[in-house]
């Protein structure tokens, strides 16, 4: 392995940034993340896009907020502007369980300590900055920020929350995947644009005094209206998930407090050469040697893996990759994906493994649409839910091909996948026999080749009505494949398991569904252990269900478990299983006047 030195990392300290001979930065990054010099790492991407366009750039991991600020203040100011990022997560998420308890460990931070990021950092760090330095701009970027970019509901302050610019006083938000705005804003900067006129780089967001309406401007309901009115809430988020999914979206206006908050339309997808050139950066694939002798897990869980592609077409109603990064898939050249390959097998702890081929969903890779003018009209948030789009080109060949290329690399003893495989994509039945066979084949060497034990999906659910809301298949489709999953297990004398994972409480589900989901799942004799009860997250279909009781798309109102008891009511059927629940559970569906579905789930096995 590449022998590597302090200045193969972008500076952090002072100290760094002089034994560069530098006497001056362009751009100083602020994140809530330890800092991992990783494509995977949204603050190392950015860190390594700027450098590319030829600027000075250092970055500050998890800064000390609580103190004299000198974390803010050991670089002094740059010479463009300060970046901010939450991190690769929302730090309430980061922070908080579904129940709202504090989580006592954070996989971003060495040691996984926790405390090291305050709540909201996109706030709090860019409030600092701007007390600071009152006349350096600010961009703000990164999950957090992008998914709260206009009014959003918080279920950890259990309110609607204004788009996040009201709170932070940033001069510019980059919402989604950062490099090509970036790499305009830096364009515009170098050619002499003041910042403050920098208001239409796509993918931007910013918050004006006044705006002159355009002719294809979406104007939604105000925050305030909002406020008042959870059905204008629901109304505005059709538009938001729309605008975020489409070819040629508009430009959105939202007004708050006398003043509008912006958003300009996405950038197109990345091209093949874009993204390519985004992760055949210099990176050094490590953290900062500041962390040796300490464990980053968020890291460990990544090292061995490649990802492969970006963009995810499932739309599932709880995700927020769709906002965040679109549901057209921009993928890798194999080129660019076996050059990290074989950087990976250079590893002093690489043991010929690699954890994960994927992406946002691991068999997305290439995919998109047959004819492309079709996609340009679309307004559907999901190219596979309620049904597959006939427009889609779902071909797994190329797949295949570059799965036989990774292992090909000397060095490989295999590739698994880990990222999360969409079954549905497998089992539909395709006119084109090309399609057809792809899947097929793909399905097989899958199971037989590519499966380190476990194969982890996501059913969530089994019940009609559920998953409808989920923008799921049907669970016919998983056991479908569970039945192709024994048959080539059976085949290639495997002794694989086949891993579910489900969701409770999610809207739309009863305790009556979450019965039915137990006795389902028990007659395919598991016993769950990969479950979660829904937590509501920023710009999430499932979220403003959840938090309006309305369906944005049909306006209907929709039952959601909402209080602790009733989530726990609904949780407590994944563990049907272990004496201690038997009896509640019993009496449970006594009270909902079903007890039959309590002698179902409890019957032996041979009376199902």
């Amino acid at each position: 392995m590449k022998a590597y030195r302090i200045e193969d990392w972008l500076p952090t300290t002072k100290k760094e940034v002089e034994a560069r001979g530098w006497d001056y930065l362009d751009v100083i990054l602020f994140s809530g993340d330890a800092y991992v010099d990783h494509p995977s790492f949204g603050p190392a991407v950015v860190g390594r896009t700027l450098e590319a366009e030829g600027l000075r750039v250092a970055i500050v991991p998890q800064p000390d907020w609580r103190g004299d600020f000198r974390d803010f203040k050991k670089l002094g100011a740059p010479r463009l502007f300060f970046g901010v990022t939450a991190g690769a997560m929302d730090s309430m998420i980061n922070h908080y369980t579904a129940n709202k308890r504090l989580r006592s460990d954070d996989a971003y931070t060495p040691d996984r300590r926790p405390g090291m990021r305050p709540d909201y950092p996109s706030i709090v760090y860019t409030k600092i900055l701007k007390d600071l330095y009152p006349d350096v701009p600010v961009v703000l970027g990164g999950i957090e920020a992008s998914l709260r970019r206009l009014t959003h509901y918080d279920y950890w302050q259990d309110r609607l929350r204004p788009g996040i610019l009201a709170d932070s006083p940033a001069d510019l938000l980059i919402y989604g995947m950062g490099e090509l705005p970036l790499k305009e804003l830096v364009r515009r900067l170098k050619d002499g644009t003041p910042f403050s006129a920098l208001k239409d780089i796509p993918q931007t967001a910013y918050l004006a005094s006044h705006v002159e309406k355009e002719a294809d401007d979406i104007i939604l309901f105000s925050h305030e209206e909002c406020l008042r009115d959870k059905l204008k809430q629901a109304k505005n988020f059709r538009h938001i998930e729309e605008e975020s999914n489409r070819v040629h979206a508009n430009r959105i206006l939202q007004h708050i407090g006398g003043k509008v908050i912006v958003v300009n339309p996405p950038f197109p997808p990345m091209s093949e050469a874009e993204i390519d050139a985004s992760f055949d950066l210099p990176y050094t694939r490590l953290p900062h040697p500041k962390y040796r002798g300490k464990v980053i897990p968020a890291f460990e869980m990544i090292k061995h893996s490649v990802n492969i592609h970006r963009g995810c077409f499932g739309g599932c109603a709880f995700c927020t990759i769709s906002a965040h990064q679109g549901k057209f898939i921009a993928s890798r050249s194999r080129e660019s994906i076996l050059r990290e390959v074989k950087a990976i097998t250079e590893m002093p702890d690489f043991k010929g493994y690699l954890s994960d081929l994927g992406g946002p969903s691991a068999n997305m890779y290439r995919m998109g649409g047959k004819d492309t003018t079709l996609c340009g009209k679309c307004r559907r948030p999901s190219c596979i839910s309620p049904s597959i789009c006939p427009n889609l080109n779902a071909d797994h060949t190329a797949l295949l091909e570059l799965y036989h290329a990774v292992d090909s690399i000397p060095g490989v003893k295999r590739s698994f996948i880990g990222s999360g495989i969409r079954y549905d994509l497998l089992l539909h039945p395709y006119k084109e026999e090309k399609l057809a066979k792809s899947a097929r084949d793909y399905t097989e060497e899958l199971i037989a080749k590519h499966v380190s034990g476990r194969l982890k999906v996501a059913p969530e659910h089994t019940e009609d009505g559920v998953l409808k809301l989920m923008r799921k298949p049907s669970f016919k489709l998983f056991e479908q494949f569970k039945h192709i999953f024994d048959r080539v297990n059976k085949k290639y004398n495997l002794r694989q398991q086949l891993i579910p994972y489900f969701i409770s409480s999610h809207p739309g589900c009863t305790e009556v569904d979450m019965a039915e989901l137990a006795i389902k799942t028990k007659t395919l004799h598991f016993q769950l252990e990969q479950v979660q009860d829904f937590t509501p997250t920023p710009m999430t279909l499932a979220t403003e269900i959840y938090y309006t009781g309305y369906h944005p798309y049909t306006l209907e109102k929709v039952y959601t478990a909402r209080s602790k008891e009733q989530k726990l009511a609904q949780r407590q059927f994944f563990f049907w299983y272990k004496p201690e629940f038997r009896q509640q559970i019993t009496r449970a569906l006594q009270k909902l006047k079903r007890g039959d579905l309590a002698r179902r789930l409890f019957a032996p096995y041979s009376h199902l």
